[in-house]
């Protein structure tokens, strides 16, 4: 029985013998590749390995305004390089095939949340350094929920292919569709951002095909675990740290890591390190890079620490930092709220303010709200203004779109 590949947003399937008949088919590359859909997207990293080209992942909605700014060619863009087609056999061989490609290189651009996207280069072997390859995962079932030109798209479809499992594709469904792929191909590993599973809320059914939820993009939000949990009782819940810049580096079961290679990271001053050597192949392999995060360190015999924010999103208000990402976690603790989304406001008369955007489940009044933030933020965290929202804008990674 041909094993599938990839469901589409679409319902389309691929199963591996259409993606190697595909592949067999091929006759160019692209160096720069800017393509809408995803399977067609897959299939052309995976050519580019088979013929051993380096690709650049441009998002699909980047404009030519965009490709600009990033000193990109235009004409180079889709632009193919002739290739003589291959004669791949079977699913096996096009995974021993991808193995042995560890020097291959594909270049990725950072989401953009806070600025333009930076262009970071990687190896094969950096991306899949975290993946687990083995029997045991060989029927796994992946809900797919990142952007596939984002460097968390790629490790999971690494992670998936060099196990020849399938994926199913999620990224920005409805919560309902969700579901029922979740039920109608039975999923066994879900990996997202937290503004995935905050956007499932309220779950209301339990998924027992679910074996391992995995968090990451984003801080993770410890509020979710019992709803996780609840949702999917037979899950392993996961949390990693990973960056565009050096990919996935730490893995916990909840919101505390702990630094387990001292050479590879370290806190200074509350700020997370990581050396330069896990960085992508264009960064220097000497000295430490300041990912601009900021920890706390809760047991400092062990290391142990949780992140509080990025330093560049905290809001000064009134001489004191007020933390967004604290603030919205509190605001998602209301029974009401699925989504929020807090930034900091220039006002002419009092300097900055804090604003809320949330997103509802049922009926919340405004005073309501006020009154549950009182109870758990100092004043000064409290947002001057607060609108209710149909929806938060998310980047092209799926988070939450800074302002």
């Amino acid at each position: 029985m041909d094993s599938l590949f990839f469901v589409a947003k679409d319902g389309e399937e691929f199963t591996y013998s259409r993606l190697i008949h595909d592949l067999n088919s091929c006759t160019q590359v692209p160096h720069y590749c800017k393509l809408l859909k995803t399977y067609d997207i897959f299939k052309t990293i995976l050519s580019s390995i088979v013929h051993g080209i380096d690709i650049v992942l441009l998002d699909s909605d980047f404009s030519e305004l965009e490709l600009k700014k990033l000193a990109i060619d235009l004409d180079k863009v889709n632009k193919y390089k002739n290739v003589s087609k291959k004669q791949i056999e079977n699913k096996a061989e096009l995974i021993s095939l991808i193995k042995q490609a560890r020097d291959w290189r594909v270049s990725l651009y950072t989401s953009g949340t806070t600025g333009i996207p930076k262009k970071i280069t990687h190896r094969l072997d950096n991306l899949t350094r975290l993946a687990r390859i083995s029997e045991k995962h060989a029927n796994d079932v992946w809900a797919y929920a990142y952007n596939p030109t984002h460097i968390a798209g790629i490790q999971v479809f690494f992670q998936s292919i060099l196990n020849g499992n399938g994926m199913i594709d999620v990224f920005k469904l409805s919560s309902d569709d969700v579901m029922k792929r979740i039920n109608g191909y039975n999923i066994t590993n879900i990996s997202a951002t937290p503004t995935f599973y905050r956007m499932l809320l309220p779950l209301c059914s339990e998924y027992p095909s679910v074996r391992r939820i995995t968090s990451g993009g984003e801080s993770f939000d410890p509020h979710l675990s019992g709803h996780l949990e609840k949702a999917f009782p037979n899950a392993k819940l996961r949390n990693i740290y990973a960056s565009t810049e050096a990919g996935s580096v730490l893995e916990s079961n909840n919101d505390k890591f702990v630094i387990t290679c001292p050479d590879q990271c370290k806190i200074v001053d509350n700020r997370l390190f990581i050396h330069m050597s896990l960085l992508g192949v264009d960064d220097a392999t000497e000295g430490w890079y300041d990912t601009g995060d900021l920890v706390e360190v809760v047991d400092p015999e062990v290391q142990e620490f949780v992140f509080i924010g990025r330093d560049n999103e905290l809001v000064n208000v009134g001489g004191l930092k007020a933390n967004p990402l604290e603030i919205e976690q509190v605001l998602c603790l209301h029974p009401s709220i699925s989504k929020a989304r807090v930034w900091g406001k220039t006002n002419p008369v009092v300097g900055t303010i804090l604003v809320a955007e949330v997103v509802t489940m049922n009926s919340c009044s405004e005073a309501e709200l006020r009154a549950f933030l009182k109870e758990n933020l100092q004043d000064y965290k409290i947002p001057r203004v607060i609108s209710f929202v149909d929806n938060i804008d998310l980047t092209r990674s799926g988070k939450v779109k800074r302002i």
